[in-house]
């Protein structure tokens, strides 16, 4: 036994380890089970935890204004609901094996992958951030290998069990700030999941509009494909009534900074308005604002 897996032993983590077992029994309960009890977590969040609240409330009213309280209201819950759906479906994506989940989901638009792989550059899976991302990265990878960018977790207990599913799953993991490694894997002609819909700050972002309100928004992307010539072909996942659609879209046509941050951004909110409850709204997606806008969550 390695030191490093000895000190996640240690007292301090008990806790921790115990919340685990549980979760990991929870992931063996049957899919419609294990949906009801991820909607039941995911309220339980809701009422624990007031900031997270208060900031998707936030992004839901900046958002979708059309929307009455009431409404806003409803959709606060259904969101906190998803959260707990998708931790169980992290979780299921990390443990169970391909034949308890394979039958839940379809992937459409293979071909587009294929096509983009055929010209020898690299392809950038484009994705986002939705609650049923990981389960639906590993319905992806029944079909392709793929190398996968992250971020680490500052637990070193869940770290440990991201970075195990990580290399069971993904022929390769690369460490977010990590460009170089990125880089070497496209002109491998890998295909490399990238997701860049957060606020990372200012630094290589520069603004774009998400549902009509500026957003600092990562230039990765398009650093990246002009070095190399990938193909960039948007990969997103949505919860259905019986399982999961994956679905991949044609190659964006890359023009530059600007235009290629707007047209993610457009792309990310309309597959947003198809599941608006399923997008990650408790991130502070506005939290950087161009000069003389006021901070939206103080």
């Amino acid at each position: 036994m390695n030191s490093n897996f000895i000190t996640l032993l240690k007292p301090r983590y008990w806790l921790l380890w115990a919340g685990i077992g549980l979760l990991w029994s929870l992931t063996r309960l049957p899919h419609r089970w294990q949906r009801f009890t991820g909607k039941k977590l995911g309220l339980l969040f809701y009422k624990l935890a007031n900031r997270r609240r208060k900031i998707a409330s936030i992004n839901l009213k900046l958002c979708f204004p059309e929307l009455n309280e009431k409404q806003q209201h409803k959709l606060v819950r259904q969101h906190f609901e998803s959260l707990g759906m998708g931790l169980l479906e992290m979780l299921s994506a990390w443990w169970l094996p391909d034949k308890r989940l394979k039958s839940l989901g379809t992937v459409s638009g293979l071909e587009h992958l294929d096509a983009a792989l055929k010209r020898g550059k690299g392809v950038i899976l484009l994705s986002a951030h939705f609650t049923s991302l990981e389960i639906g990265t590993r319905f992806l990878t029944m079909h392709t290998a793929i190398h996968a960018t992250y971020r680490p977790h500052e637990n070193p207990v869940i770290e440990h069990f991201m970075q195990k599913s990580r290399e069971s799953r993904a022929e390769k993991a690369i460490p977010r700030e990590a460009v170089r490694d990125m880089i070497r894997s496209l002109k491998q002609n890998k295909a490399l999941w990238f997701a860049s819909d957060q606020n990372f700050g200012h630094k290589n972002s520069l603004f774009a509009d998400f549902f009509g309100i500026p957003a600092a928004t990562n230039t990765a992307i398009s650093r990246i494909t002009k070095i190399t010539g990938a193909a960039v072909i948007p990969f997103f996942t949505q919860r259905i009534e019986n399982g999961y659609k994956v679905i991949l879209l044609p190659a964006i046509n890359m023009q530059g900074a600007l235009q290629d941050a707007t047209k993610i951004n457009q792309l990310i909110e309309t597959q947003t308005r198809n599941a608006p409850e399923q997008y990650l709204w408790v991130h502070r997606r506005f939290k950087d604002r161009p000069e003389g806008k006021v901070n939206v969550y103080d």
